[in-house]
């Protein structure tokens, strides 16, 4: 059976050919319809947008993503310029719905024939949208920090495992992995593993944390961060294979934020490194134990980055006197 959630529409959805076992018209808080229908069992919602208080405000349908299947909600638009422009509609496939038309016709089809990303890829425009994730998600307050291998195991994942760690004792952090299924095995509820269609979706969610960090794996749309870590482990292997792939590696590289995992070089190798390079080291990340509960030399790392909260006279000089690292 199914439900119906009209207002402007009302005469419209009235003369659907489909059972009803529920019908709500009005204008309703977000928070009305989420309440009512979070645990009612329905086959279809078909929603007139108009029904939604504020529903030009894309942040009451992302509350409404987050509470229900949106895989079961026929979203019927009005006619209005801001829920017809294309940014709008780019809002509403980042957060999952996918199912959204202006007409009677339409709303039979979907009902028949739902919709996959696949079917609304080429209204989806991750470019503006970019700008939407990193400037306005929780009103720039959260940040978005990018991590990349740029060698073969050069140890990204492991990585952000242990910097959420180290950054939890001062801040609230969630992780995302894109396109991986890695994550499950650090059995941690706050590290997501996401697609790269949905990660604008998984962003937006986070909306009460201070840092999200992002195991970008293959993922190209770097904009999407405020910040990213190029990691290099830098045996000899390793460098030789990604100079081999790419001999302009380093060309790219110019005036990014590199640095080395699982490194065992000195401060005088890792000078060399730049010079043989003709790059900048940000910061040289020696082997560390992940099952280690504290890293100090993370702490300075983290200070770097601008993680100021991380930053303690003790935790400094420790750090200085391991000598593993170079401005």
């Amino acid at each position: 059976m199914n439900v119906i959630v009209a207002n402007k529409y009302q005469s419209l959805l009235a003369t659907l050919e489909i059972d009803v076992i529920k019908s709500l018209n009005g204008e309703f808080a977000v928070e009305e319809i989420i309440s009512t229908f979070k645990n009612f069992f329905f086959n279809k919602m078909i929603l007139d947008i108009t029904a939604i208080k504020d529903y030009k405000d894309v942040t009451n349908l992302q509350k409404l993503s987050m509470a229900l299947d949106m895989n079961k909600v026929i979203l019927l638009l009005d006619d209005s310029p801001e829920s017809g422009s294309s940014l709008y509609l780019s809002k509403l496939i980042s957060m999952g719905i996918y199912n959204f038309t202006r007409n009677k016709e339409g709303i039979m089809y979907l009902y028949n024939n739902p919709n996959s990303y696949r079917d609304v890829a080429h209204i989806h425009q991750l470019e503006e949208l970019t700008e939407t994730v990193v400037e306005k998600v929780a009103g720039g307050r959260v940040k978005i920090l990018g991590i990349k291998n740029m060698t073969d195991h050069a140890g990204a994942t492991t990585l952000v495992y242990m910097l959420k760690k180290q950054l939890e004792r001062n801040y609230t952090v969630a992780a995302i992995e894109v396109d991986r299924r890695d994550f499950v095995y650090f059995n941690d509820k706050d590290m997501i593993s996401t697609t790269s269609q949905s990660l604008s979706t998984e962003i937006m969610r986070l909306n009460n944390v201070d840092v999200v960090l992002i195991d970008l794996n293959n993922y190209e749309n770097d904009d999407i961060c405020h910040d990213i870590l190029y990691l290099i482990e830098p045996s000899t292997i390793s460098l030789n294979k990604l100079i081999r792939r790419d001999r302009k590696v380093f060309e790219k590289l110019k005036g990014k934020k590199i640095v080395l995992n699982k490194s065992l070089l000195t401060s005088n190798d890792v000078l060399d490194f730049e010079y043989e390079s003709r790059s900048k080291v940000f910061f040289n990340v020696p082997p560390l134990d992940e099952r280690k509960a504290q890293h100090p030399v993370l702490d300075f790392f983290l200070t770097k980055l601008g993680f100021i909260r991380q930053k303690t006279a003790e935790k400094e000089e420790k750090a200085k006197i391991l000598g593993l690292f170079k401005f």
